[in-house]
């Protein structure tokens, strides 16, 4: 591979949500202090969506992982939670779902895994959300708040999202027993017009749409990448290169990841220390996703053709 090509330690390019490579741009921030806020205020349901690649899952695990950094989350969101007078110091004890394509038995059964709720063998729904219950209620006594993350929301059977739902009464007389934060692509905001489930579209009390990279945060976050990788350099990818990257992809990550990863591999195989433009365009003709350039050329083509139509035509009437 080109690691010692390039002076770099690990692949600066993963497709796993490595946090240790999480690029705080402005949506990013933006969506991460939402998330914060939201949970440090006790909100019930927090929802967060974008498109396919645009980094959710990886925005999920870096709140899980900021939660209960109480220093870091003081610096992010000290002052919003001043104003509204949130202690600044509270354990989170949380749960991750990762696929929440779930009939509500099965659901039930993952939170309880997830909180440690000892259950015992065939064990039925009613005592499944009694056991729930107390571990919930013993969080509370403790000074410990429960929240839980789901990734991949849009795919919730309406039947889970009800049994969520339910789930969130769960109350004391200061704040909920339960947080949850949805993460989905958009279908997840066609789900929840739903109308069997319009009392928990009424509880989502925060929401973000989380974009991709503008243009000029990309430059930023291919040399941040490089960066964590090992590269001591300033950047292996010329203005050239990164403006197409850009628009080939419309700042996409997945999708910048796939094609930058492409193009140090053709960059490596000249035996070049630099990427260019032209490595950009040969990368992006095998990733299927990505934005093509061949139109414009198409319409230049195509009226040259018309031009040189009307130039013979003119000469066979004169």
């Amino acid at each position: 591979m080109y690691l010692h090509h390039f002076g770099l330690r690990e692949l600066p390019f993963g497709l796993t949500p490595d946090t240790s490579f999480f690029f705080a741009c402005s949506s990013y921030q933006e969506a991460l202090n939402t998330l914060l806020v939201a949970a440090r205020n006790g909100e019930g349901f927090i929802k967060i969506t974008g498109e396919v690649g645009n980094g959710k899952t990886l925005l999920c695990r870096k709140f899980l992982a900021t939660l209960n950094q109480g220093r870091q989350l003081g610096n992010l969101i000290g002052t919003q939670d001043q104003r509204a007078g949130v202690p600044s110091e509270q354990r989170f004890i949380t749960a991750y779902i990762p696929n929440p394509y779930l009939e509500p038995r099965s659901l039930l059964l993952a939170l309880a895994e997830e909180f440690r709720v000892p259950l015992e063998k065939d064990v039925d729904q009613h005592m499944m959300l009694k056991g729930l219950t107390h571990a919930l209620l013993d969080c509370a006594r403790n000074g410990q708040r429960a929240l839980v993350c789901l990734d991949e929301a849009q795919a919730m059977p309406l039947e889970s999202m009800e049994v969520l739902r339910l789930l969130t009464n769960l109350e004391t007389e200061k704040r909920k027993l339960l947080q949850v934060v949805l993460f989905g692509q958009p279908e997840l905001d066609e789900r929840l017009r739903h109308n069997s489930i319009r009392q928990l579209r009424q509880r989502i009390s925060f929401q973000y749409d989380l974009q991709g990279l503008r243009k000029d945060e990309l430059d930023r976050y291919l040399r941040h990448r490089l960066g964590v990788a090992g590269f001591a350099g300033e950047t292996l990818f010329s203005n050239g290169a990164v403006s197409k990257l850009h628009r080939i992809t419309g700042g996409t990550p997945r999708l910048v990841n796939i094609v930058a990863h492409k193009a140090l591999m053709l960059a490596f195989g000249e035996g070049r220390q630099q990427v260019m433009s032209r490595h950009i365009r040969d990368a992006a003709s095998d990733t299927p996703e990505v934005r093509r350039d061949w139109l414009p050329w198409t319409l230049v083509l195509a009226g040259a053709a018309v031009i040189a139509s009307l130039v013979i035509l003119w000469m066979a009437l004169q």
